[in-house]
């Protein structure tokens, strides 16, 4: 008679889909938080969301629309008369404000009989609320840009407290992204080639 000896297999433990599964899950997780951050910080970094407050820059934009700010536009290229800039406000640097370039480093700015005059020419101004009612003189120091409000008469803007240095600006923008029907690129007249 044959005998059989028996001996039994070793004991594995499970590893079954469950256990590998839920790593592969949690590795996936992670990445995808990971990669999340690295957009969130990259996009943060060349640009800016804000919201506009106020009328002052009507008809152009009005409050409560978000607009898309390009923070790298500055640090690439130099501000032209006409863009739409935001930075932060000279008398509470906590605040942001949006406004339009109307003179660059060196320029004499003049408000006089409802226009705008920019090194003794007439700025074409078709986008602004209504004609200016006031007047005044202003030379844009070194480093510095002199802005103006679309909604001339209703905006606190470079004629009441001054220039805006460079370092104060946060960059150029760019669109209305909200709200949905207002979406689009904000329009603007290059305002150099532009005096009568």
């Amino acid at each position: 008679m044959e005998e059989f000896q028996s001996q039994s297999a070793p004991v594995q433990k499970p590893t079954g889909p469950g256990r590998s599964s839920l790593y592969r899950s949690l590795v996936d997780v992670l990445e995808t938080l990971l990669l999340a951050l690295i957009l969130f910080i990259g996009i943060n970094a060349v640009s800016a969301r804000i919201r506009v407050d106020g009328s002052s820059m009507e008809p152009t934009l009005h409050h409560g629309e978000f607009v898309i700010v390009n923070k790298l536009a500055y640090r690439l290229g130099t501000p032209h008369l006409g863009d739409v800039i935001v930075f932060r406000f000279p008398n509470d640097p906590g605040l942001d404000y949006i406004k339009r370039v109307i003179g660059v480093p060196g320029d004499r700015v003049e408000v006089s009989q409802g226009h705008v005059f920019v090194n003794g020419k007439m700025l074409d101004e078709s986008y602004i609320a209504a004609m200016p009612n006031y007047s005044g003189n202003w030379t844009v120091p070194v480093d510095a840009l002199f802005v103006l409000g679309d909604n001339r008469n209703n905006s606190s803007d470079s004629r009441n407290w001054g220039p805006v240095k460079m370092e104060a600006v946060i960059g150029k923008a760019l669109l209305i992204y909200w709200p949905p029907e207002q979406w689009g690129a904000i329009a603007y007249n290059d305002l150099s080639d532009n005096p009568k």
